[in-house]
């Protein structure tokens, strides 16, 4: 997937790039919904929207199933909780609707397990006046039913291999290496799949980081959270998608040189701020 003109991902270009300045509050570092959840996936949704708050963004609503709400509650004191309609082609009620357009980025996705549930909120989502969308897991798997001019201008895909060969209209079955920028063009989004983030115009990066460990069960979910987290602090969709794949990355070389192979996605948010703070020193 990776090509020469890939532009190497370093700390010194993290350093140049930086971050926005987080002023005084919770409302100045920006606002993240996460979408998704199923009573087989639960955690999905917590794993995100921890790592879009480790990562610095101030706020954090969550918008789920009814049947997973309570357990939400209790896990997640730093979240507003939200609950999806009964019925998945209804529309969003007052609450989950106001926490969506107050958002500054909205990841649609982590933990969803049924493709007309899914298809029906992201329509609902995208209704609604969205700063920038990040859509990942099942969201990309329906992706390709949804006409791009239903979905806002900014768009960051996160997808796995397999999900990127969907997006082509590929059989994953078939382990062709999919062409990202194929993908960026055809929806007109930034593309990041293992480290290699790509934009509609060819723009390339490579994140040179992660491992093995990365490979475990709920560490994309942390991924497309960092990712939205960067975007709600006001980072451009590229440049968001490169911070958080290469502070994901980096948080998986930092696990593994502490404990080698074995530890668990809920393991790495926590390490993402660590990692951050490697590049840009906290205030103070």
């Amino acid at each position: 997937m990776s090509n020469r003109s890939d532009i190497l991902v370093s700390p010194e270009l993290l350093r140049e790039w930086g971050l926005p300045d987080p002023g005084e509050s919770k409302k100045s570092r920006g606002q993240v919904v996460v979408v998704g959840g199923s009573r087989r996936s639960p955690g999905a949704v917590f794993l995100a929207g921890e790592a879009a708050l480790r990562v610095g963004a101030g706020r954090l609503a969550v918008v789920v199933p009814a049947s997973i709400e309570g357990q939400l509650g209790v896990v997640m004191p730093e979240a507003a909780v939200h609950s999806l309609p009964d019925q998945a082609d209804a529309p969003l009620d007052e609450g989950p609707r106001d926490a969506v357009e107050s958002a500054d980025a909205v990841l649609v996705g982590p933990g969803f397990d049924d493709p007309d549930e899914t298809r029906h909120t992201l329509r609902a989502v995208s209704r609604l006046e969205v700063r920038c969308l990040i859509l990942d897991a099942f969201a990309l798997g329906i992706l390709p039913t949804i006409d791009r001019g239903e979905l806002p201008t900014n768009l960051i895909l996160n997808p796995n291999r397999e999900e990127a060969a969907i997006l082509l209209g590929w059989d994953p079955a078939d382990g062709q290496d999919p062409d990202l920028g194929e993908i960026a063009r055809r929806y007109d989004a930034v593309v990041n799949c293992y480290g290699h983030v790509v934009t509609p115009a060819g723009e390339s990066w490579r994140v040179p980081a992660g491992g093995p460990g990365l490979g475990t069960s709920g560490s994309g979910d942390v991924l497309a959270g960092a990712i939205t987290g960067f975007a709600a602090r006001g980072v451009g969709p590229a440049r968001a998608a490169v911070w958080g794949s290469w502070a994901h990355a980096r948080a998986g070389d930092r696990l593994t040189g502490l404990a080698g192979i074995g530890f668990l996605a809920r393991d790495i948010p926590p390490e993402l701020t660590r990692a951050i703070a490697e590049v840009i020193a906290p205030p103070g």
